[in-house]
């Protein structure tokens, strides 16, 4: 029996280092048989627990993940680099007291790391403590001033903040460090595209999706533009797609409105504009558009009950049609 249990533990092993060097060289696919195998070898091994969970999250499979790194934790309660991946699983989940908890846990153990605060910055941002937020990313950056994540997440706070000079300076600091970040590449698009741009905004987009071509936010950022350069008709095939990867997207579905207005089918406008105003997410113009589109299908009550809301968001086109229509 003993035999039998050695030689089990020593195939688990062999699996793991072959999962490490598929994970390394980014194969996460061949990488996950590889800790599937080991652990089905050896039920008690959290480092391959561990790496499988971080494995899972790189593809796209947080809950898969998140199981995974619990595993991990059952097995090691010591193992302190599983509760930092939990703690980025369970905020990517929107578990946000969870993963304080679990930052909680290891607080002492990771008082030098520049990710701890990257990750703390992140649930900050997700229950809205932006000030907490970027003393966060201040703190990681000042720990690794080359943590281009920390720079990304910064300058979306300050976007986010209407702080658009900070921002921009964050996201191209960011490139500095890494040519191909795709996010930095994907706002500084989004500020081109607010200062109409248009031209400059289309080439970092285009380069945030040769980089990854089913970006979301990429592909519905580059729709706008395209509607706002007169080419609808491509505008629309980027932001359905954009959709389907994305369904809950509330300015995807701002932009298909928008697409409908263009094309005067106001019943599909208003339609999707109601969809878009249900999520209840804070989108930048959304009042106005939608508050536009039932104005011109006749039902101006609901046109100034929009835009009223919209004065009160500090929705800037929203607040030139309620002074124009309904005063």
């Amino acid at each position: 029996m003993f035999s039998c249990q050695s030689v089990e533990k020593d195939d688990a092993s062999n699996f793991f280092l072959k999962g490490n060097v598929q994970f390394s060289q980014k194969n996460y696919e061949q990488a996950l048989h590889y800790y599937d195998e080991a652990v089905n070898k050896n039920s008690d091994f959290p480092d391959a627990y561990l790496n499988r969970g971080l494995v899972l999250l790189e593809l796209q499979r947080p809950v898969d993940a998140l199981q995974s790194l619990s595993q991990a934790i059952d097995a090691d309660e010591q193992l302190y680099p599983a509760y930092l991946a939990r703690a980025e699983v369970e905020a990517r989940l929107g578990q946000w007291d969870e993963a304080m908890n679990d930052m909680m846990t290891i607080q002492k153990s990771y008082a030098d790391s520049s990710r701890y605060y990257l990750i703390h910055g992140n649930i900050m941002v997700g229950k809205n403590d932006l000030s907490a937020a970027l003393a966060d990313f201040d703190h990681a950056l000042q720990l690794e001033p080359a943590n281009t994540e920390a720079l990304v997440n910064r300058g979306a706070v300050y976007f986010n903040q209407k702080q658009y000079g900070p921002a921009k300076s964050d996201f191209e600091a960011a490139l500095q460090i890494d040519p191909k970040q795709p996010e930095a590449l994907n706002n500084l698009g989004l500020l081109a595209a607010r200062n109409k741009q248009w031209k400059v905004s289309i080439d970092f987009l285009d380069r945030a999706l040769s980089i990854n071509p089913v970006d979301p936010l990429a592909l519905n950022n580059k729709g706008f533009v395209l509607l706002n350069t007169n080419k609808p008709d491509e505008a629309v095939v980027l932001i359905n797609r954009s959709i389907q990867n994305q369904p809950g997207n509330g300015y995807a579905l701002r932009n298909l409105g928008l697409y409908y207005l263009m094309k005067n089918n106001l019943d599909k406008s208003t339609e999707t504009f109601e969809q878009a105003l249900e999520l209840a997410q804070p989108v930048e113009l959304l009042h106005g558009y939608a508050g536009e589109a039932f104005y011109k299908s006749g039902n101006k009550s609901k046109a100034c009950e929009i835009w009223k809301t919209g004065v009160v968001l500090k929705d800037s086109l929203a607040d030139n049609y309620h002074k124009l229509n309904c005063q």
